[in-house]
C-alpha cells in the first residue's frame, strides 16, 4: 500500500472534493490515494470499505505502550476514531468533507501486545450536516471484544458537484 512520506504525497483538497467519500475511501484501499501518515506510526491499515462500514486491521507493538507496559488508551482511541469517522466518510457526497466533532471510547479489556485486531466502524446516521457512527475493536482471530466507541462528525459542503 502507498504510504505518504511528505505533505506533497497527501491528496489535494481538489482531489478529495472531486469524488464522493465512498469513492475516496475505495481509492485509499486500492493504494491510489495515500493512507494517513498516522496509520504508519500507530501500525494499522485499511482492510475493507463498504457503504456505511469501514474496517482497519492493526497490531499494537511495544512503542504503543503506556508506562505500565499496557497498550496506551490513545492507540484504542486512534483506531476507533479512524474507523468510525471513515464510516461517516463513506456517506459524504462529492464536494463535501467531514471532521470529527466528538468521540467516546470504552475499553473492555487489555489487548495483548502483538495481537492483530480489526477496528470496525458502522454508520448510524448520515445527514446533510452531521454523521453518527459506532465502532468496535475485536481480535482478528478470536473475535474477542477489546473496545467500543461512538462518534459524531460534522459534514461540510465545500463545493457544488
Amino acid at each position: 500500500m502507498f504510504t505518504a512520506t511528505t505533505p506533497k504525497d497527501l491528496p489535494s483538497l481538489e482531489t478529495t472534493l472531486s469524488m464522493s467519500g465512498l469513492e475516496f475511501m475505495q481509492a485509499v484501499l486500492r493504494g491510489e490515494i495515500s493512507r494517513p501518515p498516522i496509520s504508519a506510526l500507530i501500525n494499522y491499515a485499511l482492510d475493507s470499505v463498504d457503504h456505511g462500514k469501514v474496517v482497519f486491521r492493526g497490531t499494537p507493538e511495544f512503542q504503543h505502550t503506556n508506562p505500565m507496559g499496557g497498550v496506551h488508551g490513545g492507540w484504542y482511541g486512534t483506531l476507533l476514531d479512524s474507523c468510525m469517522a471513515c464510516a461517516v466518510m463513506t456517506m459524504v457526497p462529492r464536494g463535501s468533507v467531514y471532521t470529527t466533532l466528538e468521540y467516546k471510547v470504552n475499553l473492555t479489556r487489555a489487548i495483548p501486545l502483538g495481537t492483530e485486531i480489526l477496528a470496525t466502524g458502522m454508520i448510524d446516521h448520515a445527514g446533510r450536516s452531521t454523521g453518527v457512527s459506532h465502532g468496535e475493536i475485536r481480535g482478528a482471530k478470536d473475535g474477542r471484544l477489546y473496545a467500543t466507541g461512538s462518534t459524531t462528525c460534522l459534514i461540510m459542503e465545500l463545493s457544488k458537484g
